[in-house]
């Protein structure tokens, strides 16, 4: 079979260029892709309209997000809610699934100040919400996580008002709880965090409190981490390649893949990858041998 990846149980098949536009469309810088309860397909690009809206098998459903969002990164779905990051504006926002805003959290326009001058560059201190924040998620607890991100070190705790609760993380290249670019991350249902520490290429898990606990490594610049009902853990890294493995971080299947800046699975095991430089996303077909 063409474009054959993985092996045994995590066999794949893969589509590239994942959705069909209407006519006169195309494809902006995608920079996250998610699935809802009904397995529609929602890619987030940095091209107006933001979000794009798909049914399974590609074929294009809605759009909404026009002039709303600066620079989208981030964008998780729980619950049939939306989390993204606007990470130029520096706030993270809540969404209905059909583009109704009902939370923001930060001042647009209005970084903290991290002494940092360029994105992923040296973080001169910690601060507070935000500077270039790159994804929010939900605990189980409703309590907000953000990893912020392209110019802080940080991850920060809010209650679901918006009132921050705490901040963790301080800049560095090896020590537990540093972080160099903070840039995605998941919280499971028995409320372990994992961070993607893209530029110390490891995944690092913390308590809800910020307790350190464990890092991964063998990764090379993660991107993206998903983990699914059964856990077992996705990621994308910059190698670029798609990486599977277990909750106690043991690689099950890796393999090269096109470039995976977002990462997402939906429930039937197919694997979505959001493709900035490539302006698409590549779907990766379970088809378990």
């Amino acid at each position: 079979m063409a474009n054959t990846v993985g092996s045994g149980k995590y066999t794949y098949e893969l589509l590239e260029r994942f959705g069909t536009l209407p006519s006169g469309w195309t494809f902006g810088p995608v920079s996250a892709v998610a699935t809802d309860s009904k397995d529609r397909v929602y890619v987030f690009q940095r091209k107006d309209p933001p979000v794009l809206i798909f049914d399974r098998m590609g074929n294009y459903i809605d759009a909404w997000g026009h002039h709303a969002i600066t620079d989208p990164h981030g964008f998780y779905i729980k619950n049939d809610l939306v989390y993204l990051t606007d990470r130029d504006d520096h706030v993270v926002l809540k969404y209905t699934l059909d583009g109704k805003p009902l939370k923001l959290i930060g001042e647009r326009g209005k970084p903290s100040d991290t002494g940092c001058e360029k994105d992923g560059g040296r973080v001169l201190r910690a601060a507070g919400p935000f500077n270039k924040p790159t994804e929010m998620v939900p605990a189980p607890n409703g309590d907000l996580y953000v990893t912020d991100g392209y110019r802080n070190a940080r991850v920060h705790r809010f209650s679901a008002d918006g009132t921050l609760i705490s901040s963790c993380g301080e800049p560095g290249k090896k020590h537990p709880g540093e972080f160099h670019l903070p840039h995605s991350l998941w919280i499971d249902e028995q409320g372990t965090i994992y961070v993607c520490d893209r530029e110390n290429s490891r995944i690092q898990l913390f308590s809800l409190e910020g307790r350190y606990l464990a890092q991964w490594g063998d990764l090379d610049r993660p991107a993206d981490i998903y983990i699914d009902a059964n856990e077992t853990v996705y990621v994308s890294d910059l190698k670029p390649s798609v990486v599977i493995m277990d909750k106690k971080g043991n690689k099950i299947a890796r393999w090269d893949s096109p470039n995976g800046h977002g990462l997402w699975a939906d429930s039937f095991g197919d694997i979505y990858l959001a493709d900035v430089p490539g302006h698409a996303v590549h779907k990766y077909i379970h088809r378990p041998a």
